[in-house]
């Protein structure tokens, strides 16, 4: 700490903006058209980002700890992405306020970028289990990011992590749930099926893993309403014309309500 002799007052070494790198991050905001709502459509993505990478940090996290039996730090971290993907959920309520007019005034000026192509985004699918090796083409551009994103397709996610722990506490999981190919889509399976089915019936007798199972239950249902929202504000604010980067905009992510990260953890309520 320093003194300012003028003011007489002391000067920390380092301050609140230094620590929190606030002239590079609020300069990071540089809207290439004259429209007002640019800068909205610019902050929106970028906080978004933000919370992204945090998450990404907890899965990865959550996934080590209940690969290595530490469930209870591991239920805090699940519980604390759940509440990043309602941040992003409510997020969508501040876009929300901008409408087509607003959006069209600068949407050339985006060129053919897309959300579709945050690499974030994908890497906590790729985590979460939807993995599809056809999308790694969408981040050619970017070589980092798409090694990370190839090492996340090859390995487990949270959820095989959690198959191999319910073999680890005694339930006969078939061998190919067990011993797969990550990078490939998963199948819905009849032994982790049962096994879950078994966790229900008697939580007292299994409560770690009951309790693992709605930690997970509770982050996909966030993760649903992050979708659902997604496609609502899209469709809000430019029907159903194209997505800037060439996707199908509305109808490609409708397609994607229909994903189930854990399936067998839904199924299993239709058996109670």
């Amino acid at each position: 700490m320093t003194t300012d002799a003028r003011a007489g007052a002391i000067v920390p070494a380092m301050d609140y903006a230094d620590y929190l790198k606030l002239d590079a991050l609020l300069a990071a905001q540089t809207p290439l058209t004259g429209a007002h709502d640019e800068m909205l459509f610019i902050v929106q993505h970028q906080t978004s980002e933000l919370w992204m990478k945090l998450a990404i940090r907890e899965l990865r996290e959550a996934t080590r700890l209940v690969a290595a039996d530490d469930l209870q730090p591991a239920f805090k971290l699940l519980a604390r992405v759940a509440r990043i993907f309602e941040q992003l959920n409510s997020a969508w309520d501040v876009l929300r306020t901008m409408t087509p007019s607003d959006y069209t005034a600068f949407r050339d000026g985006l060129g053919g970028s897309s959300g579709f192509q945050s690499f974030q985004y994908r890497l906590i699918e790729f985590l979460c289990g939807n993995k599809s090796a056809a999308l790694l083409r969408w981040h050619d551009r970017r070589p980092a990011a798409r090694a990370e994103l190839e090492a996340a397709l090859a390995a487990p996610g949270v959820y095989d992590e959690t198959i191999r722990l319910l073999a680890r506490r005694g339930f006969a999981i078939a061998a190919g749930a067990l011993d797969r190919d990550f990078a490939a889509p998963r199948e819905p399976d009849a032994t982790v099926l049962a096994a879950w089915r078994a966790v229900y019936r008697d939580p007292r007798a299994h409560w770690e893993l009951y309790e693992l199972a709605e930690k997970l239950v509770d982050f996909e249902d966030y993760f649903r309403r992050w979708r659902f929202n997604h496609v609502t504000t899209v469709e809000r604010v430019i029907g159903f014309k194209r997505g800037t980067g060439g996707t199908a905009g509305v109808q490609y992510l409708r397609k994607m309500l229909e994903t189930v990260l854990f399936d067998e953890l839904w199924r299993v309520r239709s058996e109670l």
